[in-house]
């Protein structure tokens, strides 16, 4: 399908030509699993990206860094607070409580699916504090968020300090971290580790790599609990080296960001064309736009691909190699309905 055609999912877009190199170059005989050059030098990459001393373990899906930093936060027994609408309480066929053993997660509301101390405290505070109650461990946010909502770094550090007073984990999945970055104009460490973040979750599949996530830990410890959590799950491959790659491009030149600001770019013309359709401000790489069934229908005549969300409602998605001559079709279409 064309790429002025295709706004379902960044997951449908293409990779980016430094990560097919970089594969390519990691094509020749290195130590197996994660003991190989490249995965061993992770670790200083992202200390410097993040200006502090951190540990990296390479996942190939963002359900897997989601679910293996979630049960090194929290016990079989304990809570794990998230938003009602958070991918991994709707969309992670409960591998959160499979890697935990047993832990819950427990849904929260708020508006454009963010949470607030506020919302937190209500529901941390609601729980007896004995032991016939499961209790709170951590916390999980997603920056951006489900509706396309960027964290600032004050919002996360007041999530941060919540949780440091109630003694909780704080995880982030940051599946669209980069576009957040990207739209924030921050450095990645304010609205990780600076504002409270154990665990970061950072995606890059959706921002032009093949398959390749980085489950970024500021508390280095973690890692080794991690890495067998990692083997135990069956998500240790035996190549990593082709995994690590694909990280190290993308950092290489700040590719990830420069993939992020054009996706975010290319979400702001359509942005522009759907004016007061729009169901909440447009901060990353995804729209939320109000589209009755025959709107819809007439926008798939024409060819364009879509998620619908609900009644009279739909999801457009930008991806990073979207130009302006990509999606000026659909903001012309969508103008004309």
């Amino acid at each position: 399908m064309r790429m002025d055609m295709r706004f379902f999912s960044d997951n449908a877009a293409t990779v980016c030509a430094p990560v097919m190199a970089a594969i390519e170059s990691a094509n020749s005989v290195d130590t197996a699993y994660d003991g190989d050059a490249l995965s061993m030098s992770l670790d200083a990459a992202f200390s410097a990206l993040f200006e502090r001393e951190v540990a990296v373990v390479w996942t190939g899906t963002g359900t897997s860094a989601n679910a293996l930093a979630l049960a090194a936060l929290c016990p079989p027994f304990g809570v794990i607070f998230c938003h009602d609408e958070a991918h991994v309480m709707m969309d992670e066929c409960g591998a959160v409580e499979f890697y935990t053993g047993g832990a819950r997660l427990m849904g929260c509301a708020g508006e454009g699916a963010k949470l607030t101390p506020a919302i937190l405290a209500a529901r941390h505070d609601a729980i007896r504090p004995d032991v016939h109650r499961m209790q709170p461990h951590a916390v999980t946010i997603t920056n951006a968020t489900e509706y396309g909502l960027a964290y600032t770094p004050a919002e996360v550090a007041a999530i941060g300090a919540f949780c440091r007073a109630r003694k909780l984990r704080l995880h982030m999945d940051g599946a669209r971290f980069a576009n957040a970055v990207a739209h924030l104009g921050c450095s990645p460490a304010d609205i990780s580790w600076r504002g409270g973040v154990d665990a970061l979750s950072f995606g890059f599949t959706k921002n032009g790599a093949m398959n390749a996530e980085a489950l970024v830990l500021f508390d280095p410890e973690l890692a080794g609990n991690i890495r067998i959590r990692r083997k135990r799950a069956g998500h240790l491959l035996s190549k990593g080296r082709f995994v690590a790659a694909q990280l190290l491009a993308m950092l290489s030149g700040n590719i990830w960001l420069d993939n992020a600001r054009s996706a975010n770019a290319a979400a702001r013309i359509l942005a522009d064309s759907a004016a007061s359709r729009l169901l909440y401000p447009v901060e990353a790489n995804e729209l939320f736009i109000r589209l009755s069934a025959a709107e819809a229908a007439r926008l798939r005549a024409q060819g364009f691909d879509f998620y619908d969300w609900g009644d009279g409602a739909a999801r457009l998605v930008t991806s990073w190699n979207h130009t302006e001559s990509d999606v000026a079709p659909l903001a012309a279409a969508i103008m004309a309905l």
